[in-house]
């Protein structure tokens, strides 16, 4: 029984150990009522300073425009994929910051009857007790409306899962990934020009994890287990935190372009603005699924590695042996590098040969996926192969193949396997058939980032990009302002001409 308990269990602690809290606190007890939790975006939007001048703000309907239902797997339902009360998240949002003051326009008719049955009250019966009474104040209004909505709402961006059953003993995970998109645009009162667009979009993760056991145990006695768990991601929490997220920028956006500022000053201004500004470039700089237009390694990179030889010559019974690198890659572009690579390794058959020796290898490597941290890699070369007593120098190609994760901006680990066919059938000092030796080697090794990110670059052409969209924007007002003090002139000069004709 022994046999299948231990993989079972060594499943399940593979497959729950990064979801261990979902699984280890199940609900089994009605729990009370508790205070709404904090999305992702609560704190940038809390920490924000204080505003200068609060603005008054009215928010009449920010709604949900993708028209989309909740999907069943069979049936149909009348139940919307995302929440209908975004404005009320919104003007929430709006009062948290502290740079707005929300003023009530979604229910305008509730409160304009109740300000006409307290006007009418007034009248009739307090009046004439009270002739000084004071008339019911006026209504404050809006120097900046806000308009938009949630405008898509996509499902399946992303699907996956692994799973694997030995013996009646297996287990799967599934995820999903939906996406949120949020559009704000804020709007002047006063003359209806629409002063900023904020567009901020949001992921919504699910996720499935199953263990599960079927085996018979003796004769006509089955044992049967499975546990799991699924885990979704709220739509309104990830509603609630796409809205914040554009209220931040909202206020952001408005400093930058001098609509308002924070009571501290401009030197808080000029901060807040600088780090909006970065995080816009790596906004502008980022594709879909997360993935960078630009590459994030540096051009030098220094690795080493610590992996295992093995033999494929003219004895049998080859052995694994250590082996050892050290290197150095020079980044031609986004996706080929020149390396060259000194190892120091053994290869041996059983009780039959064991030699050490070293080799000096020059490889093209292609990097498949250089804007993601996960990235597959292949590469070729030539080089030569040397006994550590010199009698024994061939020249050699080799091929192989890995992964790399960048572990951080300038450490990535790797997982390497190659092929080595060397032009000689005396690596094992034993001449035997038509075949050369060849020894094929495996590894795991690290990766040092050396010198400027190659990223600098493209930040600068993007920072370059940005700088003329603004030159051309401002250009463009300017040339609106004079527009329109040209019209204002010519009305002023017509009634002018009129009296002297």
């Amino acid at each position: 029984m022994c046999n299948y308990i231990k993989p079972t269990i060594y499943l399940i602690i593979c497959l729950f150990l990064n979801s261990c809290g979902t699984y280890f606190n199940q609900p089994f007890t009605q729990e009370a009522s508790r205070i709404g939790e904090h999305s992702k975006s609560t704190n940038i939007l809390l920490d924000l300073p204080p505003a200068k001048d609060p603005v008054e703000i009215a928010v009449y309907n920010f709604s949900d425009q993708t028209g989309q239902y909740k999907a069943v797997e069979s049936g149909s339902t009348f139940s919307t994929a995302v929440t209908q009360g975004a404005t009320t998240i919104l003007i929430k949002a709006l009062g948290d910051s502290g740079w707005f003051i929300p003023v009530e326009r979604e229910n305008f008719n509730n409160l304009s009857t109740e300000r006409n049955i307290i006007r009418n009250t007034k009248q009739q019966y307090v009046k004439g007790l009270n002739p000084n009474e004071p008339p019911l104040p006026p209504l404050l209004y809006a120097g900046l409306m806000l308009e938009g909505g949630i405008i898509s709402y996509d499902t399946n961006i992303v699907t996956g899962g692994a799973g694997a059953r030995y013996f009646g003993v297996g287990g799967s995970a599934k995820y999903r990934q939906d996406r949120i998109t949020v559009y704000l645009r804020a709007v002047s009162t006063s003359s209806g020009e629409i002063l900023k667009t904020i567009y901020v979009s949001k992921t919504i993760l699910s996720q499935a994890v199953d263990v599960s056991l079927f085996r018979f145990v003796k004769f006509q006695k089955l044992l049967e287990a499975e546990t799991g768990f699924t885990q979704n991601e709220p739509v309104q929490l990830a509603v609630k935190d796409a809205i914040e997220k554009a209220v931040h920028d909202l206020v952001v956006e408005g400093i930058k372009d001098g609509y308002w500022s924070t009571k501290a000053g401009k030197q808080v201004d000029d901060e807040i603005v600088n780090e909006y500004n970065q995080e816009l470039l790596e906004a502008n700089s980022t594709q879909l699924y997360d993935r960078f237009t630009f590459k994030r390694r540096t051009d030098n990179v220094v690795n080493a590695s610590l992996g295992l030889a093995k033999i494929n010559g003219d004895y049998v019974n080859s052995e694994f042996k250590l082996n050892t690198r050290l290197g150095y890659k020079r980044y031609i572009n986004k996706h080929f590098n020149l390396n060259l690579n000194a190892n120091q390794f053994s290869l041996a058959n059983e009780n039959l040969f064991d030699k050490n020796f070293m080799s000096i290898d020059v490889n093209l490597e292609y990097n498949i996926l250089p804007f993601d941290k996960l990235s597959p890699f292949i590469y070729a070369g030539g080089g030569t192969n040397i006994s550590n007593d010199f009698n024994n120098i061939n020249p050699k190609i080799q091929f192989g193949g890995g992964l790399e994760y960048l572990l951080s901006d300038r450490i990535g680990i790797t997982l390497h396997a190659e092929n080595n066919m060397v032009f000689s059938d005396l690596v094992d000092d034993l001449e035997q058939g038509e075949r050369d030796d060849m020894y094929f080697r495996v590894g795991v090794g690290l990766n040092f980032y050396l010198g400027n990110y190659n990223t600098k670059k493209d930040l600068e052409k993007t920072k370059e990009r940005e700088r003329r969209k603004e030159l051309k924007r401002i250009k463009r007002n300017n040339m609106e302002k004079a527009l329109n003090n040209n019209r204002g002139k010519e009305e002023e000069i017509k009634p002018q001409d009129n009296s002297q004709n």
